[in-house]
Protein backbone atom coordinates (compact mmCIF):
# COMPACT_ATOMS: atom_id res chain seq x y z
CA UNK A 1 0.00 0.00 0.00
CA UNK A 2 1.09 3.22 -0.75
CA UNK A 3 0.94 5.64 2.49
CA UNK A 4 1.84 9.59 2.88
CA UNK A 5 2.58 9.78 6.80
CA UNK A 6 2.19 13.01 8.55
CA UNK A 7 3.81 13.61 11.94
CA UNK A 8 6.11 15.63 14.38
CA UNK A 9 6.70 14.55 17.41
CA UNK A 10 8.25 11.60 19.37
CA UNK A 11 5.29 9.63 20.05
CA UNK A 12 4.84 9.68 15.85
CA UNK A 13 7.94 8.17 15.08
CA UNK A 14 6.69 4.58 15.95
CA UNK A 15 3.78 4.39 13.52
CA UNK A 16 6.17 5.67 10.88
CA UNK A 17 8.35 2.95 11.48
CA UNK A 18 5.62 0.50 11.54
CA UNK A 19 4.22 1.78 8.03
CA UNK A 20 7.81 1.85 6.70
CA UNK A 21 8.44 -2.04 7.63
CA UNK A 22 4.99 -3.05 5.77
CA UNK A 23 4.10 -0.62 3.22
CA UNK A 24 5.67 2.03 0.53
CA UNK A 25 5.90 5.20 2.32
CA UNK A 26 5.69 7.75 -0.67
CA UNK A 27 6.05 11.16 1.14
CA UNK A 28 6.68 11.99 5.35
CA UNK A 29 4.75 15.74 6.05
CA UNK A 30 6.54 17.09 9.52
CA UNK A 31 6.29 20.82 10.70
CA UNK A 32 10.01 22.53 10.63
CA UNK A 33 13.14 22.81 12.61
CA UNK A 34 12.30 23.92 15.71
CA UNK A 35 14.08 25.38 18.75
CA UNK A 36 13.34 21.55 20.88
CA UNK A 37 15.46 22.22 23.88
CA UNK A 38 17.44 24.27 26.27
CA UNK A 39 19.64 24.27 23.79
CA UNK A 40 18.08 27.24 21.93
CA UNK A 41 19.11 26.06 18.60
CA UNK A 42 16.68 24.70 15.37
CA UNK A 43 16.40 20.86 15.83
CA UNK A 44 14.71 18.39 13.19
CA UNK A 45 11.37 16.90 14.57
CA UNK A 46 11.35 13.45 15.57
CA UNK A 47 9.70 12.44 12.40
CA UNK A 48 12.42 13.78 10.43
CA UNK A 49 15.49 12.70 12.27
CA UNK A 50 13.43 9.00 11.87
CA UNK A 51 12.57 9.31 8.42
CA UNK A 52 15.74 10.39 6.98
CA UNK A 53 17.10 7.37 8.52
CA UNK A 54 14.59 5.61 6.91
CA UNK A 55 15.54 7.14 3.35
CA UNK A 56 11.82 8.55 2.86
CA UNK A 57 11.41 12.04 1.43
CA UNK A 58 10.26 14.88 3.91
CA UNK A 59 8.47 17.77 3.19
CA UNK A 60 8.24 19.95 6.17
CA UNK A 61 5.81 22.79 6.65
CA UNK A 62 3.76 24.23 9.80
CA UNK A 63 0.24 25.06 7.32
CA UNK A 64 -1.14 23.33 4.08
CA UNK A 65 0.05 25.72 1.57
CA UNK A 66 -0.91 25.08 -2.48
CA UNK A 67 2.55 23.61 -2.52
CA UNK A 68 1.90 21.31 -0.14
CA UNK A 69 -1.40 19.84 -1.56
CA UNK A 70 0.48 19.82 -4.42
CA UNK A 71 3.32 17.55 -3.04
CA UNK A 72 0.63 15.46 -1.81
CA UNK A 73 -1.33 14.98 -4.40
CA UNK A 74 1.88 14.12 -6.24
CA UNK A 75 2.56 11.05 -4.26
CA UNK A 76 -0.53 9.57 -5.50
CA UNK A 77 -1.04 7.47 -1.92
CA UNK A 78 -3.73 4.85 -0.90
CA UNK A 79 -4.35 6.41 2.71
CA UNK A 80 -3.03 9.05 4.05
CA UNK A 81 -1.73 8.55 7.88
CA UNK A 82 -1.28 10.85 11.15
CA UNK A 83 0.01 10.70 14.46
CA UNK A 84 0.21 14.26 16.13
CA UNK A 85 1.30 16.37 13.23
CA UNK A 86 0.00 19.55 14.97
CA UNK A 87 -1.61 21.32 11.96
CA UNK A 88 -5.48 21.29 10.84
CA UNK A 89 -6.01 19.72 7.79
CA UNK A 90 -8.67 21.24 5.14
CA UNK A 91 -11.19 18.59 3.59
CA UNK A 92 -8.79 18.43 0.43
CA UNK A 93 -6.50 16.90 2.37
CA UNK A 94 -9.03 14.48 4.52
CA UNK A 95 -10.64 13.06 0.84
CA UNK A 96 -8.00 13.58 -1.31
CA UNK A 97 -6.24 9.99 -0.25
CA UNK A 98 -9.06 6.85 -1.83
CA UNK A 99 -8.87 5.23 1.38
CA UNK A 100 -9.31 8.53 3.57
CA UNK A 101 -7.33 9.95 6.31
CA UNK A 102 -6.63 8.26 9.43
CA UNK A 103 -5.59 9.49 12.87
CA UNK A 104 -3.60 7.34 15.90
CA UNK A 105 -4.86 9.13 19.29
CA UNK A 106 -3.91 8.18 22.36
CA UNK A 107 -6.29 7.90 24.33
CA UNK A 108 -9.85 5.64 24.07
CA UNK A 109 -11.99 7.73 22.47
CA UNK A 110 -14.53 9.58 23.15
CA UNK A 111 -12.67 10.03 26.67
CA UNK A 112 -9.87 12.49 26.39
CA UNK A 113 -10.29 14.43 23.13
CA UNK A 114 -7.37 17.12 22.54
CA UNK A 115 -4.19 18.29 23.32
CA UNK A 116 -3.26 16.38 26.32
CA UNK A 117 -4.67 12.89 26.24
CA UNK A 118 -1.94 11.40 28.37
CA UNK A 119 -1.56 13.58 31.21
CA UNK A 120 -4.94 14.01 31.71
CA UNK A 121 -5.21 9.84 32.11
CA UNK A 122 -2.90 10.46 34.35
CA UNK A 123 -4.21 13.08 36.37
CA UNK A 124 -7.72 11.79 36.41
CA UNK A 125 -6.33 8.53 37.93
CA UNK A 126 -7.14 6.19 35.16
CA UNK A 127 -7.14 2.49 35.12
CA UNK A 128 -6.68 2.43 31.82
CA UNK A 129 -5.78 4.36 28.75
CA UNK A 130 -5.28 3.26 24.77
CA UNK A 131 -5.30 4.39 21.24
CA UNK A 132 -7.90 4.75 18.84
CA UNK A 133 -7.40 4.64 15.20
CA UNK A 134 -9.85 7.46 13.76
CA UNK A 135 -10.95 9.45 10.88
CA UNK A 136 -10.22 12.89 10.83
CA UNK A 137 -13.15 15.27 11.23
CA UNK A 138 -13.89 18.79 11.88
CA UNK A 139 -14.13 18.97 14.99
CA UNK A 140 -11.37 18.07 17.97
CA UNK A 141 -11.24 14.26 17.86
CA UNK A 142 -14.40 13.68 17.01
CA UNK A 143 -14.53 11.55 14.08
CA UNK A 144 -15.44 7.73 14.12
CA UNK A 145 -12.74 5.15 14.96
CA UNK A 146 -12.19 1.70 13.88
CA UNK A 147 -10.09 0.15 16.35
CA UNK A 148 -8.52 1.00 19.99
CA UNK A 149 -5.73 -1.09 21.91
CA UNK A 150 -5.44 -0.20 25.81
CA UNK A 151 -2.57 -0.57 28.62
CA UNK A 152 -2.79 0.30 32.43
CA UNK A 153 -1.65 3.32 33.34
CA UNK A 154 -1.17 3.59 37.26
CA UNK A 155 2.51 4.25 38.22
CA UNK A 156 3.60 5.28 34.99
CA UNK A 157 5.49 8.30 34.06
CA UNK A 158 4.00 10.90 31.45
CA UNK A 159 6.79 9.96 28.98
CA UNK A 160 6.73 6.06 29.75
CA UNK A 161 2.80 6.08 29.00
CA UNK A 162 3.66 7.98 25.63
CA UNK A 163 6.51 5.29 25.02
CA UNK A 164 4.26 2.84 25.24
CA UNK A 165 1.02 4.18 23.66
CA UNK A 166 3.34 4.93 20.65
CA UNK A 167 4.48 1.40 20.34
CA UNK A 168 1.09 0.30 20.73
CA UNK A 169 -0.95 3.01 17.96
CA UNK A 170 1.83 2.27 15.84
CA UNK A 171 1.01 -1.43 15.46
CA UNK A 172 -2.53 -0.65 15.52
CA UNK A 173 -1.86 1.44 12.87
CA UNK A 174 -0.41 -1.51 10.58
CA UNK A 175 -3.03 -3.62 11.75
CA UNK A 176 -5.76 -1.56 10.59
CA UNK A 177 -5.00 -0.59 7.13
CA UNK A 178 -5.57 -4.15 5.49
CA UNK A 179 -9.35 -3.55 6.50
CA UNK A 180 -9.54 -0.09 4.88
CA UNK A 181 -8.96 -1.63 1.66
CA UNK A 182 -10.94 -4.29 1.62
CA UNK A 183 -13.63 -2.39 3.36
CA UNK A 184 -14.04 -4.79 6.00
CA UNK A 185 -13.32 -1.97 8.42
CA UNK A 186 -16.16 -1.16 11.63
CA UNK A 187 -16.76 2.21 11.93
CA UNK A 188 -17.87 3.19 15.76
CA UNK A 189 -19.56 6.84 16.39
CA UNK A 190 -18.35 8.37 19.67
CA UNK A 191 -21.23 8.73 22.43
CA UNK A 192 -20.82 12.28 22.73
CA UNK A 193 -22.57 11.59 26.27
CA UNK A 194 -19.24 9.78 27.40
CA UNK A 195 -17.39 12.73 25.96
CA UNK A 196 -14.36 14.18 28.33
CA UNK A 197 -11.72 16.81 27.00
CA UNK A 198 -7.89 16.80 27.58
CA UNK A 199 -7.16 20.78 27.83
CA UNK A 200 -3.38 21.45 27.11
CA UNK A 201 -1.99 21.39 30.72
CA UNK A 202 -0.98 24.58 32.43
CA UNK A 203 2.39 24.60 34.41
CA UNK A 204 0.20 25.91 37.36
CA UNK A 205 -1.74 22.49 37.42
CA UNK A 206 1.57 20.86 38.51
CA UNK A 207 2.07 22.66 41.43
CA UNK A 208 2.07 20.74 44.57
CA UNK A 209 -0.29 21.19 47.17
CA UNK A 210 -0.03 20.28 50.85
CA UNK A 211 -3.92 20.89 50.80
CA UNK A 212 -4.45 17.86 48.75
CA UNK A 213 -4.08 14.24 49.37
CA UNK A 214 -0.71 12.52 48.28
CA UNK A 215 -2.16 10.53 45.52
CA UNK A 216 -3.22 13.34 43.68
CA UNK A 217 0.23 15.29 44.92
CA UNK A 218 1.83 11.46 43.43
CA UNK A 219 -0.20 11.87 40.00
CA UNK A 220 0.98 15.61 39.31
CA UNK A 221 5.05 14.13 39.49
CA UNK A 222 4.06 11.24 37.05
CA UNK A 223 2.12 13.85 34.79
CA UNK A 224 4.78 16.52 34.80
CA UNK A 225 6.69 17.07 32.15
CA UNK A 226 10.08 19.67 31.51
CA UNK A 227 7.02 22.20 29.65
CA UNK A 228 4.95 22.04 33.25
CA UNK A 229 7.21 20.68 35.81
CA UNK A 230 5.70 19.14 39.24
CA UNK A 231 7.30 21.90 41.77
CA UNK A 232 7.02 23.08 45.28
CA UNK A 233 8.80 24.83 48.19
CA UNK A 234 10.52 22.64 50.67
CA UNK A 235 12.34 24.11 53.56
CA UNK A 236 11.84 27.39 51.61
CA UNK A 237 13.44 25.89 48.50
CA UNK A 238 11.79 25.50 45.46
CA UNK A 239 12.07 22.50 44.02
CA UNK A 240 11.05 19.88 41.07
CA UNK A 241 9.99 17.10 41.97
CA UNK A 242 11.00 13.84 39.86
CA UNK A 243 9.66 11.24 41.26
CA UNK A 244 7.60 10.11 44.44
CA UNK A 245 6.35 7.45 46.39
CA UNK A 246 2.81 7.83 48.52
CA UNK A 247 3.11 6.50 51.83
CA UNK A 248 0.07 4.77 54.18
CA UNK A 249 2.20 4.01 57.16
CA UNK A 250 3.60 6.95 58.56
CA UNK A 251 1.86 10.26 59.63
CA UNK A 252 3.43 13.69 59.21
CA UNK A 253 1.46 16.76 60.01
CA UNK A 254 -0.57 18.68 56.71
CA UNK A 255 1.73 21.59 55.27
CA UNK A 256 5.49 20.10 57.12
CA UNK A 257 7.90 17.94 55.99
CA UNK A 258 10.20 15.76 57.90
CA UNK A 259 13.73 13.68 57.54
CA UNK A 260 13.68 10.34 58.88
CA UNK A 261 16.97 8.12 58.09
CA UNK A 262 17.49 10.81 55.19
CA UNK A 263 13.86 9.95 53.60
CA UNK A 264 12.19 13.29 52.84
CA UNK A 265 8.59 12.74 54.08
CA UNK A 266 5.76 15.60 52.92
CA UNK A 267 2.29 15.80 55.05
CA UNK A 268 -0.56 16.45 52.43
CA UNK A 269 -4.17 16.35 53.42
CA UNK A 270 -4.88 12.80 53.31
CA UNK A 271 -1.81 10.65 53.37
CA UNK A 272 1.59 10.96 53.39
CA UNK A 273 4.27 11.86 50.11
CA UNK A 274 8.02 10.79 50.22
CA UNK A 275 10.19 12.44 47.81
CA UNK A 276 12.53 9.97 46.03
CA UNK A 277 14.06 12.31 43.62
CA UNK A 278 14.01 16.00 43.06
CA UNK A 279 15.93 18.71 41.46
CA UNK A 280 16.47 22.11 43.01
CA UNK A 281 16.35 25.80 41.19
CA UNK A 282 19.69 26.02 39.64
CA UNK A 283 21.54 22.79 40.62
CA UNK A 284 21.29 19.11 39.10
CA UNK A 285 18.96 16.30 39.79
CA UNK A 286 19.97 14.08 42.66
CA UNK A 287 18.16 11.81 45.02
CA UNK A 288 16.00 12.86 48.03
CA UNK A 289 18.39 11.23 50.75
CA UNK A 290 21.59 13.10 49.13
CA UNK A 291 19.18 16.76 49.29
CA UNK A 292 18.19 16.06 53.07
CA UNK A 293 21.86 15.49 54.23
CA UNK A 294 22.35 19.46 53.17
CA UNK A 295 19.05 20.52 55.09
CA UNK A 296 19.85 22.24 58.67
CA UNK A 297 16.49 21.39 60.06
CA UNK A 298 14.89 17.95 60.00
CA UNK A 299 11.38 19.26 59.93
CA UNK A 300 9.56 22.36 58.75
CA UNK A 301 7.10 23.49 55.89
CA UNK A 302 6.17 22.81 52.72
CA UNK A 303 3.74 23.89 50.23
CA UNK A 304 3.04 25.67 47.03
CA UNK A 305 5.34 27.96 44.98
CA UNK A 306 4.25 31.48 44.75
Amino acid sequence: MRVVFMGTPAFAVPSLKHLAAEHEVALVLTRPDAVRSRGRKLEPSPVKVAALELGLPVLEAKRITPEVLDALASAHADVFCVAAYGCILPDEVLTMAPLGCVNVHASLLPRWRGAAPIQRCILAGDERTGVSIMRIGHGVDTGAFCAQASCSVPGKTADELTAELAELGGSLLVSVLPTLADGSAVWTEQDERLVTHAAKIEKSEMRLDPAMPATDNARRVLASSDAAPARCAVADKPVRILSTEVLDDVAVEQGTYSVSGRRVLLGCAEGVLEVVSLKPDGKRAMDASAWAAGLRGKQGAWGLLS
